[in-house]
């Protein structure tokens, strides 16, 4: 990594750091993961080899670019890999908490360019048959000066296919897990990712988590008292799933009912809201739908759903890799 001089730790997870970072030759700065491997016998973490295989496949405006992946060795001998990301100035929650302070919402007009954003990356997505499945304030990077906002994180990512495969639900940050993988089904689709985003446009409103369980079963709870205990009317096939009608028996109530702030969603806003949190994963709607609410009327013509030429023809060319390294 001879070609780049880091200036600055941004943060660090399970599998290593980020670091803010100069190209020495042209000054362009940009993000480095850093990811430490135990050995060349133990190969790349999978959250890494999905993160690459996605990126590599999907170009996007509202998603995070991989620039390169390089591969490296420590002084100690350990090998390393860096992947080499375009910068952003902030995630969403540290840009809320820094710019508006702790606890208090974004203004709604922000709030509402900042979700047909990230649901743009999200059709985007899930046309290209990606899940991105850990969305998440922290997972969602920001350009202040365009107050343009895009997908990273794909380390959780996975990409699905026909007929359904079962997927693990240790996936999605409790606060924004969907309440079918809270009841443990293994077989599941774009409709998480949609939960997710209902729950980040509701939190950019009222300036703090929607549902904010400490456990699986304290974060059902939450959802439950507020959106009701699902039945077979309001969610077919929840009888399908383990322990489903073991919780108390609540009604539903409307959202700007309990969390007041969200009123200001305005009638659209509020009827996209509970449309992305629908209890039921069929009832959800798509990417698509959403996007054609007459909440973003007044701004959908201020962003481009398309991604250029070059770029889909690069897709094409990557969706037979990543389909066949199904991770």
């Amino acid at each position: 990594m001879e070609n780049y001089k880091r200036t600055e730790l941004l943060g660090q997870g399970t599998y290593g750091k980020v670091f803010k970072a100069q190209h020495l030759q042209t000054g362009k700065i940009v993000a480095l993961k850093k990811t430490i491997l135990a050995s060349d016998d133990e190969g790349v973490p999978a959250t890494t080899l999905r993160e690459v295989s996605i990126l590599r496949s999907l170009h996007s405006p509202y998603i995070v670019r991989l620039e390169e992946v390089v591969h490296s060795e420590q002084r100690s001998g350990l090998p390393v890999l860096f992947l080499v990301f375009e910068f952003l100035d902030h995630d969403l929650k540290q840009f809320m908490t820094s710019t508006y302070g702790k606890g208090v919402g974004i203004p709604p007009d922000l709030a509402k360019r900042f979700c047909y954003q990230i649901l743009l990356g999200m059709k985007y997505c899930h046309s290209h048959a990606v899940l991105h499945r850990d969305l998440k304030p922290q997972n969602l990077l920001i350009d202040v000066k365009s107050n343009t906002i895009k997908l990273a994180d794909f380390g959780l990512g996975r990409v699905f296919s026909l007929p359904v495969d079962k997927y693990t639900h240790e996936v999605v940050t409790l606060w924004y897990r969907a309440p079918e993988i809270l009841l443990g089904t293994k077989l599941y689709c774009t409709a998480v990712d949609m939960w997710s985003v209902g729950c980040i446009l509701a939190e950019m409103i009222i300036g703090k988590p929607l549902f904010s369980g400490d456990s699986e079963l304290e974060q059902l709870l939450a959802i439950f008292r507020v959106l009701g205990t699902p039945t077979t009317s309001t969610w077919p096939n929840v009888n399908h799933l383990v322990d489903w009608h073991a919780y108390p028996q609540w009604k539903p109530q409307k959202l700007h009912q309990v969390f007041k702030a969200l009123r200001v969603l305005g009638t659209d806003g509020l009827a996209l809201l509970a449309s992305m949190l629908n209890l039921s994963p069929h009832k959800r709607g798509s990417a698509l739908e959403a996007l054609n609410s007459p909440y973003f009327d007044d701004v959908r013509h201020d962003y481009s759903e398309h991604t250029g030429p070059a770029a889909d023809d690069h897709n094409k060319e990557n969706d037979s890799m990543i389909h066949d390294n199904m991770l």
